[in-house]
This record gives C-alpha cells, sequence and structure tokens, in this order.
C-alpha cells in the first residue's frame, strides 16, 4: 500500500503502560502500514508536571518502549526516538515561541484546569514549561511537517493550535513551509480501572499490558461488580458491572451469552470473573512473551532509540535549515 503521509504521535515516559494505552498502541501499529510513522516518547513533557521527580525517567522511558515493541510497533517501519535526543524540537519550539501570542496558549481547555487540580495537591505547576507545552507539542510535529496525527477528541484544541501556528508562521514569513496538520480520530475505548475510577497507575487501578497470569487474576478479582447483587441468585444488572465493561473490549463475541446470564442469575460474579481473568490472559500473553525476549536481548533498545534518534534529526535537521532561512537567521 503506498505510503499516504507522514505521522507524528508521543508519549509521555511514565514507565509501564496499562490496558487502558493497548487500543492506543495497536492503532499505532495498524498506521505504520499506511504511513511514514514518527513515534516519540516525549521524556521533556514529562518534565513539565513532574520537573521535581526525574529520578524514575530513563527507567520509564526502558519500560515504555518495551511495551511499545511487544504490542507492535517495529523500528523497521516505524521511526522510533527519544524526544531530547532530537535537539531541533527544543530549537524550533523557542523560535515558534516567538510569533506565538500567549492568549492563544492560556486559553487551551486543560490549562487553567491542570493548574487548579495540581494546586489542590499542593504542587505549583505555573511554570512557562507547563504553559508552553501545547506549542511544544506544535514543535514536535511541524519539525517533521507531519500532515497528520493520530488523537482522541480530548486533544483536538492542541491540534488546532498547531495549525494556528503553522498559518501564522506561513504568514508572516510568506511561505508554504509548515503544513496544517489533519487529526485523524481514534475509536479508542475509555476502560475505567477495577474500582471503576479513571485508570491509573497513581491509583492502583490498573491492569498492566506485561501482567503476569496471577497479577491479572488479582486484579480482575478486584473488580467492582453490580452492588445490588448480594447473593448469587439475585439478578444482576451487567451495564452497571466494571467486568462487563472490559467484556465488551475483550470478549465482545461472548458478551450477549454472558449478560442475559447475568440477568437470570445463572453465572455468579466469581466464576464471571475468572472467565474474563482467562479472556485477558490470552489477549496480553503473546505481549508479555515478546517483552520477555526483548529483555533477553542485551542493546537491542539502545540500537533501536540510537537508529531512531539519527532518522529523526535527519528529517528535523532538513526542516530547521528550512525554517532558519525563511526567518533570516
Amino acid at each position: 500500500m503506498p505510503v499516504k503521509g507522514r505521522i507524528l504521535s508521543g508519549m509521555r515516559p511514565t514507565g509501564r503502560l496499562h490496558i487502558g494505552h493497548l487500543s492506543v498502541l495497536q492503532n499505532w501499529a495498524a498506521l505504520q502500514n499506511e504511513y511514514e510513522c514518527f513515534y516519540a516518547i516525549v521524556d521533556w513533557h514529562a518534565l513539565t508536571t513532574s520537573f521535581d521527580e526525574t529520578s524514575q525517567i530513563k527507567e520509564n522511558i526502558r519500560e515504555m518502549l518495551l511495551d511499545w515493541l511487544s504490542v507492535g510497533l517495529d523500528p523497521a517501519k516505524s521511526v522510533l526516538f527519544i524526544q531530547s535526543q532530537v535537539k531541533e524540537h527544543a530549537e524550533l519550539h523557542l523560535l515558534l515561541s516567538m510569533i506565538t501570542p500567549v492568549s492563544w496558549l492560556e486559553r487551551c481547555p486543560t490549562y487553567k484546569d491542570q493548574v487548579q487540580q495540581f494546586g489542590l495537591e499542593g504542587k505549583d505547576i505555573s511554570t512557562y514549561g507547563f504553559l508552553g507545552y501545547p506549542l511544544l507539542q506544535a514543535a514536535d510535529i511541524l519539525v517533521y511537517k507531519a500532515d497528520t496525527v493520530p488523537v482522541g477528541e480530548d486533544q483536538l484544541p492542541h491540534l488546532e493550535l498547531c495549525r494556528e501556528v503553522a498559518r501564522r508562521f506561513n504568514y508572516l514569513y510568506q511561505v508554504k513551509l509548515l503544513p496544517e496538520p489533519q487529526a485523524r480520530l481514534a475509536r479508542v475505548p475509555l476502560l475505567p480501572g477495577i474500582d471503576g475510577r479513571k485508570m491509573s497507575k497513581s491509583y492502583g487501578n490498573d491492569i498492566m499490558i506485561a501482567a503476569t497470569p496471577e497479577e491479572i487474576r488479582i486484579k480482575v478479582r478486584a473488580m467492582i461488580t453490580d452492588p445490588a447483587r448480594i447473593h448469587k441468585t439475585d439478578p444482576g444488572h451487567p451495564e452497571v458491572c466494571v467486568a462487563h465493561k472490559y467484556y465488551h473490549v475483550y470478549a465482545a463475541e461472548g458478551l450477549e451469552e454472558v449478560e442475559t446470564a447475568c440477568r437470570q442469575a445463572a453465572i455468579g460474579c466469581v466464576p464471571c470473573k475468572e472467565r474474563l481473568a482467562a479472556v485477558l490472559e490470552k489477549t496480553l500473553a503473546p505481549y508479555r512473551e515478546r517483552r520477555e525476549e526483548l529483555v533477553a536481548s542485551p542493546g537491542v533498545l539502545e540500537d533501536i532509540l540510537a537508529q531512531g534518534a539519527e532518522r529523526a534529526r535527519q528529517v528535523a535537521g532538513r526542516t530547521m535549515t528550512e525554517v532558519r532561512e525563511a526567518m533570516g537567521i
């Protein structure tokens, strides 16, 4: 299939990924066959909120890359690299900051909400780095002249800012240099954590992509089910059950059978969860096995990242030559 265009996307290194990330990675892997893909581990973005907690970043990068590779990201098809190893990201961010009104950054929907949220937690993130992180995102995209960005709906305002910045640059310097990237909306199922809240490692309510069979069973057994179903003989209400939402994503072909059995009290919550744990183990086993193979191969991760950074620098460097020429510097 011919290449349709170029994609840039990235993730902040937070360590091992949970199954809430799985559909995103599967989408990225599928896009490798349609687009020229650049996938960045955006460690500078991690500093915007964790500037005082940096001791785990290097290990988190390693863990994230292992998950990426285990799910199917292929360094032969995509450029996999660490953001901070390609200094052109920082240079373009600096140059774009010269032309971007502060009001454009302040109006980003997440800015004031997150400043307030972190403030309630006793942490001040009212820094330039946090204010400017959507502009750094724009630089990440534009330095590769990416024309497509896979995003969820919550990221659309940031992508619109990127387009506005590209238009402003092209207008100011009378060039057609920076493209206005378009969104490729990904249909990502929103999986709750095992307690019904947003899935998060900090809540301890997640299931890791690399989870062992025993870890999966423990997590699934702890899932919140129908609180009104006190006895096995009580009819269930699967629509309020966390386990039901996982069935919907990972065992859709058997969903109707499980729903009917639950409503008729033909299956209890314990065996229902046991069945779900078996489904999740079958789903995650190939990824865990691939991860173990990678861990047993010394130097392979370092080589992938070094080669990825070199390929990324070549593309980003050409863009920056054109940007400097356009700006007369």
